[in-house]
Formats: structure tokens, sequence, C-alpha cells
């Protein structure tokens, strides 16, 4: 088995003893039970007066696609921050703790531990994603019925952004210690996502500076981008009907996509993932230890 693929097992079984994750994954089961118990809530919704029958199933599925997107927001953030925690410290601590001189004493690269980290790292996460996604999807599907227009594009898009975060957290974790790096990766994770607001708010009323801030954003940290798909694949047919509609107040919602991010888009990812990597590479090659 080659180097990178032995390393990235061994990262992963570190990181299934972590308490952290652990306990992420309880609180997400908490979350899905409780979520879905309040999804089936939706159906016994009364318009005003208590005496009047339940509102129609097509109201039922409307709202629960727009809780469905809060409820994906917030575990946006969760993964984001699971990926930031889980790899933060995966140089940096072990450089000081003396770890990385017993690794690299063997016949390994710096090169083949930091990509077997990267990628042990990268599996913890998406797996993360996978199960996050497909539990809330099937208890919203149990709780009123309601599946997403597009529940693969959702996951790829949720799984991609915590490779990103993955990656520049690893880049960071190179020179600058957990804590550090951790507060630097997850304050520019936010930032990116209050650039696409700030820039959806430019494309509203179409003023060229502002939605230069977003686009510049996305393009530095596609964070908010990746996440710009993922909120597209939740919403149906109705709700971009409607959007269209309303027009401007439609762009400046910060919980809307009128469109999925362009293949240019995705390819410029990818490319970012690759370019954080080869930093990553290089700075850690020049790192005494």
């Amino acid at each position: 088995m080659p180097p990178v693929l032995v390393l990235a097992r061994i990262t992963l079984v570190e990181a299934s003893r972590r308490r952290l994750l652990l306990a992420l994954g309880i609180l997400s089961l908490v979350v899905v039970v409780f979520t879905g118990w309040g999804f089936t809530k939706i159906p016994d919704i009364r318009s005003g007066d208590p005496g009047a029958p339940p509102i129609p199933a097509a109201e039922v599925k409307l709202i629960a696609s727009q809780l469905l997107t809060l409820v994906m927001f917030m575990f946006s953030g969760v993964l984001a921050l699971s990926a930031v925690l889980v790899s933060a410290a995966s140089i940096s601590g072990e450089a000081e703790s003396g770890v990385l001189l017993a690794v690299l004493a063997r016949p390994l690269s710096r090169a083949e531990v930091l990509l077997g980290k990267a990628l042990g790292h990268a599996v913890v996460v998406i797996g993360y994603a996978a199960v996050g996604v497909a539990l809330e999807l099937v208890a919203v599907r149990l709780a009123v019925g309601y599946t997403p227009p597009h529940p693969a594009v959702l996951f790829a898009f949720l799984a991609a952004e915590g490779v990103v975060m993955v990656s520049l957290t690893m880049a960071l974790s190179t020179r600058l210690s957990g804590m550090t790096g951790g507060v630097i990766a997850l304050g520019a994770y936010f930032a990116a996502w209050l650039g696409g607001v700030v820039g959806a708010i430019g494309a509203a009323f179409q003023n060229t500076a502002i939605m230069n801030v977003g686009s510049a954003s996305r393009l530095l940290l596609p964070s908010d981008g990746l996440w710009r798909g993922a909120l597209w694949s939740l919403e149906p047919s109705s709700v971009l009907t409607a959007a269209q509609a309303a027009g401007r107040d439609a762009s400046a919602n910060p919980f809307f996509a009128p469109a999925p991010p362009p293949v240019a888009y995705d390819a410029w990812c990818a490319f970012w993932v690759l370019v954080v990597l080869g930093i990553a590479l290089w700075s850690f090659a020049r790192r005494e230890i």
C-alpha cells in the first residue's frame, strides 16, 4: 500500500478515537431528531383561526423546504467547524510534541506525511457530510414526505466545502499553532460568507463595485460559492419561479441562489484546492522541526 494511503488510514483511526468527533456525532444526531420532530408539526399549522383546517400539502412542502434550507445552513457551518477542528493541529501539534520527528525518521517524505493526513481528514469530513445530510433528509422525508430537488448535488457541494476548509487549515497548520490556524480559518470562512451576502446585495442593486467584492471573496476562498450551489440544490421549482417574479428583492436574499455555480467555477474550486495543498507542501518542506 502506498505510504500516503497508509498515513490516511492511520489518520482515520486517530480521528475515530477523538472525543471531539464523538461529541459532534451525538450533537448532530440530537439535532436531526429534534428537527425531525419539528417538521412533523408543520402539517398541524392552521391559518389564523384555531378552527380552520390545516394548511394545504403544497404549503407544507414549501415551509419544509425553507426550514430545511436553514437547517442545512447550520449544518454547513458545523461541517466547516469540524473540518477546521480535525485538521488544525495535524502538523503543528505533532511538530510541537515531537511526534513528527519519529515519523520522519522512517523512510517517509514530508510530502507523503502531509498528503496522507490531508486525505485522511478529507475522508472524515466527507463521511460526516454524507451521514449528516442523509439522516436529515430521511428525517424530513418521514416527517412531511418532502425531498429537495437535488439531494446528490447538495451532498457534493457540502462535501467540497469541507475539503476546501481542510485544505486551508492544513496549509495554516504547517506554520501556525492549532488554535491560531483554526481561528484564522474560521474567520476566513465567515468573512467569505459575508462577502457573498454583500455580493448578492450588489447584484440586487446592479452595483458593480459591490458585486466585485462578492466575486473576489468567492475566488479567494470558495466555501461560500460552494454553499450557494448547495443552496440552489435545496430550492423547489415553486421557489425559483416566485423569485423570478420578485426580481431584485429575491436577489438580495442571503438564503437564495438563482442558479448553481458554473462549471468553470467548479473547476476553479478544484484548482484552488490543488494550489493551497501545493503551498502547504512548500511551507512544510521549509519548516524546521
